[in-house]
């Protein structure tokens, strides 16, 4: 599904109306295309499922690599810096940083990718739970590992700057797929990791 720019032009003038301002006057004028491009870029997410997302950042390794059932290698990326809009109330979700861990299952993902993937995921509208879970998923397809972490610290506009007005609060999430929801001691590694 394709972004409607149009449709956003249309939308954000009679929005400017609804607010009582003018949007012919000069400072609003050219503010309906500026926002139709803005969502264009922030939300281009939306145009792609979880495994289109996942063919986009398919770049394994598999050369000189010890694979085995038992393996205990931990790749951990941390600290991506990300940002999304809230599907409630189109906030912004802002200062977030996403850890994305995984147990490589006969091959690796390139790092930047794992990036790639995160910030292709927030693109969208949506809820912090869910973009640890499209995360969790992408990884999975990518990587053919079922052992997944994905942990994300957010603010939320949608408190911070309206409604209950905390603009402290900091939401955590952490999304766990195969051992890391089972096995303590692949836990701990990742805790003492962060």
């Amino acid at each position: 599904m394709a972004i409607d720019r149009k449709a956003i032009e249309e939308h954000i003038r009679g929005i400017l109306t609804a607010l009582g301002d003018d949007p012919d006057r000069e400072g609003l004028r050219d503010t309906p295309v500026r926002v139709a491009r803005m969502c264009e870029e922030i939300f281009a997410g939306m145009n792609y499922t979880n495994h289109e997302i996942a063919q986009m950042f398919d770049k394994t390794f598999e050369e000189d690599l010890n694979f085995h059932e038992t393996n205990r290698d931990l790749v951990i990326v941390k600290d991506i810096d990300v940002f999304s809009y809230c599907e409630h109330h189109m906030a912004l979700m802002y200062d977030m940083k996403v850890t994305v861990a995984y147990v490589p299952h006969e091959k690796v993902i390139g790092l930047s990718k794992i990036a790639r993937i995160a910030d292709m995921v927030s693109k969208r509208l949506q809820l912090q739970e869910r973009i640890g879970a499209d995360i969790a998923e992408i990884i999975q397809e990518v990587t053919g590992s079922e052992d997944v972490a994905v942990l994300i610290e957010g603010c939320h506009s949608c408190m911070a700057a309206r409604g209950i007005k905390k603009v402290n609060t900091k939401t955590h999430t952490s999304t766990l797929r195969g051992r890391f929801q089972s096995d303590a001691a692949l836990q701990t590694r990742l805790s003492l990791s962060l």
